[in-house]
C-alpha cells in the first residue's frame, strides 16, 4: 500500500486565513488539468493557517519541486 503525503504551506499573521485560502485557489487552478486532488486549508491558531495538498508518495519529488511546499508529513502508515 502506498503512503499518502500532505504537502504543507504555512501562513502567519492577522491575514493568515485569507492568504492561505488565496493560495489554495492558485493550487486548484494549477492542478485543474490534472486529476482531482484533495486541497484544503486548516486554521491552527488565530494567526497561523496552512494550505495543504494530499498526494501519493510516488509523486512527492515532482510535486515538491513544482510547488515548493514549506514542509510535508505522512498521513497514513
Amino acid at each position: 500500500m502506498q503512503r499518502t503525503i500532505k504537502l504543507i504551506w504555512d501562513f502567519r499573521g492577522p491575514d493568515a486565513h485569507k492568504v492561505a485560502d488565496h493560495f489554495r485557489i492558485h493550487l486548484e487552478q494549477a492542478l485543474h488539468a490534472e486529476d482531482q486532488r484533495q486541497i484544503g486549508i486548516t486554521d491552527l491558531t488565530e494567526n497561523h493557517c496552512i494550505t495543504f495538498l494530499l498526494i501519493p508518495e510516488n509523486e512527492m519529488i515532482s510535486m515538491r519541486d513544482r510547488f515548493k511546499p514549506h514542509r510535508g508529513e505522512y498521513i497514513n502508515p
